[in-house]
């Protein structure tokens, strides 16, 4: 418990990241930009946990903006550590549920949106709740900028199978690519070789890894 007061603490000090109660919190819809202080991209990962893919891409490109956003706090605090141990200035992180992420991103100010190995909701009753889901979509829709992209990662058959299924029957999706072997793909060479913890254990335990990506009309 101790070390969770110490980790909370630190989030409320750390610039990098953006929870309720610091006045960030309540001005940063729409001003993305200026709390990077510049113009580049801005790249959400929803879901992020301890922020590993979040940082990893913070690294490889640099002229990149990039957002980890999780509602645990005591996850967040990692990726926070970590990009203040490198001196990371592209990468923040937003404590947040990822349905509520209206309140806080405006309409057309992401490039890109990364989902990586969310929780399936194999139940009926939590489809609503899978970030894949219709109703994320369509919140998708609203935040990424014109033809921006959303990416797609997952160790799960049958999620994998339904967010297939409803990007086909959707009339508003482009530029649909996909593989169910993400590393015998060219994908794996073309897309930052970023592994995380939870990737690494379901491929030791036969996983293959699915991989998605399409975009909104312009």
């Amino acid at each position: 418990m101790r070390n969770k007061l110490s980790r909370f603490k630190d989030n409320e000090e750390r610039r990098n990241v953006v929870q309720a109660g610091k006045p960030i919190f309540e001005t940063i819809k729409g001003n993305w930009s200026q709390f990077f202080e510049n113009d580049n991209p801005i790249i959400f990962e929803l879901g992020c946990g301890r922020g590993e893919y979040t940082i990893g891409l913070a690294r490889r490109f640099p002229d990149n903006n990039y957002v980890g956003v999780d509602v645990k706090g005591a996850r967040i605090w990692k990726g926070s550590s970590v990009a203040v141990e490198e001196q990371l200035e592209n990468v923040a992180f937003l404590r947040l549920r990822i349905l509520e992420i209206e309140q806080q991103v405006a309409e057309n100010e992401l490039s890109e949106i990364w989902i990586t190995f969310p929780d399936p909701r194999p139940k009926k009753k939590d489809i609503k709740r899978r970030l894949t889901s219709e109703r994320f979509m369509n919140i998708y829709k609203k935040l990424l900028k014109p033809g921006g992209i959303v990416h797609f990662k997952t160790d799960n058959a049958p999620l994998f199978e339904f967010t297939l299924d409803l990007l086909n029957a959707r009339q508003d999706i482009e530029n649909l690519e996909y593989t169910w072997d993400y590393h015998a793909s060219l994908y794996k060479d073309e897309l930052p070789d970023i592994v995380t913890k939870y990737e690494e254990k379901f491929m030791k335990e036969g996983y293959k890894i699915k991989y998605l990506r399409f975009s909104f009309p312009k």
